[in-house]
């Protein structure tokens, strides 16, 4: 599903994503409110939602669709205009998994919606890197629950969420632990699940305030 209040960016990104024969779009919203209420009955798998919208904010959106009382709630993908948006770091904590600019090649469009539906955050690790540095201030130190769920991670886990940290892909992970990509897989769903995170970049962001990602713990 496409969220964004500017009808051409719309009508555009639904000709490129129409354009491969394994994705269909279901919907369209123009506003955030719309797109919630479209998640809600449709339940699509991937969401491209526009930050700065009428009504309801694609911020707030996106916090309501990833609290919906589903197993697995749409991902969202949140769509900016520039690089380091002042709101991309909320959105990732609103639990948003990635987010794309608005002018990104059709390609890119393609594969991001194959990249989250491989479980992945859609987030390079020099984006990764940079949104880190750029937000790291703003967002709070661990708390002592935080740090007790941390100590409950095996050692190998510890591994994976700091290479998770770094912007790695679970292939890429794998490759480096030499394991198989259906175990990383296994461990990423178990990291999050003990650290209470929506998805990777929470965790991400968790590691780095613990000191993992940069090796300081």
């Amino acid at each position: 599903m496409v969220v964004d209040d500017d009808a051409i960016v719309r009508r555009g990104l639904r000709t490129i994503l129409e354009s491969a024969p394994d994705i269909e779009v279901l919907a369209e919203a123009a506003d955030g409110q719309a797109g919630v209420e479209q998640a809600r009955r449709l339940m699509p798998d991937v969401i491209f939602m526009d930050i700065r919208m009428p009504r309801l904010d694609g911020l707030a959106a996106t916090r309501e669709i990833c609290a919906l009382p589903v197993a697995v709630p749409p991902r969202v993908v949140m769509l900016t205009t520039f690089g380091l948006d002042e709101y991309v770091a909320e959105a990732l904590r609103s639990g948003a998994v990635g987010f794309l600019l608005k002018d990104s090649a059709p390609t890119e469009l393609l594969e991001a919606v194959r990249i989250v539906m491989d479980g992945n955050a859609l987030l390079s690790p020099a984006v990764t890197r940079r949104l880190i540095t750029a937000f790291a201030d703003r967002v709070p130190s661990i708390t002592h629950d935080q740090q007790a769920r941390l100590g409950e991670l095996t050692a190998r886990e510890t591994k994976v969420l700091t290479l998770l940290a770094q912007g790695l892909s679970n292939t890429e992970i794998g490759a480096r632990m030499f394991l198989g990509e259906g175990t990383v897989k296994g461990h990423v769903s178990r990291i999050l699940s003990k650290l209470g995170a929506a998805n990777r970049v929470q965790a991400a962001i968790f590691a780095h305030n613990a000191g993992l990602a940069t090796g300081t713990s």
